[in-house]
C-alpha cells in the first residue's frame, strides 16, 4: 500500500475524529486495577482493535511481531495520561469505530504499508483508547492503578491475536488473515453506524 492510500486513510480517519465527542461505553466507572483490566473487556470495538494489532503484528513478523503490540501500549499509556490531565481529545469514540475499521482494513489488504506507516497508525488510534480508558473513570479513581489493570488486558489482547495469527498462518495461510481483517472492518462499521 502506498503512502497515499495511507495519507487517504488518516484523512477519513481525522475527519470522523472531529465529529462532537460521544461516550458509547456508559456505566464504565473505574476506581483500580480491577477496572482498567476489565474496560477493554467491555466493549467490542476496544476488543477487535486489539486483536487486530496482535494479528498485524504476526503478519508484520521479525521486529513488528513486538513492535507493532509495544507501539500500541505506550500510545495506549499516552492517551490515558492526557485524559488524567485533563486534556480533551475530540470524537474519541468515532475514532476508535474509525480504529476496528482501519486495523481491520490493513489486514484485508494484500499488501502491508511500510512499517513506519503501520506502527504510525497503531499508535494514533491508541492514543484515542486510552484516552478513553482514562476519561470514563470516577473521579477519585487511581490513574496509575488502572493504566496497570487496563495495560495488561491489552497484552493479553494482543497475545490472543498473535496466537489466533499465528495459527491462522500455519493452518490456512496469510488469506485467512486477509479474510479476518475484512471481518473485523465490517463490525467496525456497524459499530460506527451506531454512533452517527
Amino acid at each position: 500500500m502506498g503512502g497515499r492510500t495511507v495519507r487517504i486513510l488518516l484523512a477519513a480517519g481525522g475527519t470522523l475524529c472531529l465529529a462532537q465527542p460521544a461516550l458509547a461505553h456508559p456505566g464504565h466507572v473505574g476506581h483500580g486495577f480491577a477496572d482498567g483490566w476489565a474496560h477493554p473487556f467491555h466493549g467490542l470495538d476496544h476488543l477487535l482493535a486489539m486483536l487486530a494489532v496482535g494479528l498485524l503484528a504476526v503478519r508484520a513478523g521479525g521486529h513488528g511481531l513486538w513492535l507493532l503490540p509495544a507501539s500500541f501500549a505506550g500510545a495506549l499509556l499516552a492517551g490515558g495520561a492526557l485524559a488524567a490531565a485533563g486534556v480533551p481529545l475530540f470524537g474519541v469514540e468515532y475514532a476508535i469505530a474509525t480504529s476496528v475499521i482501519v486495523l481491520g482494513g490493513l489486514l484485508a489488504l494484500a499488501r502491508r504499508p511500510a512499517r513506519g506507516w503501520e506502527v504510525a497508525i497503531v499508535a494514533l488510534f491508541a492514543l484515542f483508547h486510552g484516552h478513553a480508558h482514562v476519561a470514563e473513570l470516577s473521579g477519585g479513581a487511581s490513574f496509575a492503578s488502572s493504566a496497570g489493570g487496563f495495560l495488561l488486558a491489552t497484552g493479553v489482547l494482543h497475545l490472543a491475536g498473535i496466537a489466533a495469527g499465528s495459527l491462522a498462518l500455519r493452518a490456512l495461510d496469510r488469506p485467512a488473515l486477509r479474510i479476518g481483517g475484512g471481518a473485523i472492518a465490517a463490525a467496525g462499521m456497524a459499530i460506527l453506524a451506531t454512533l452517527i
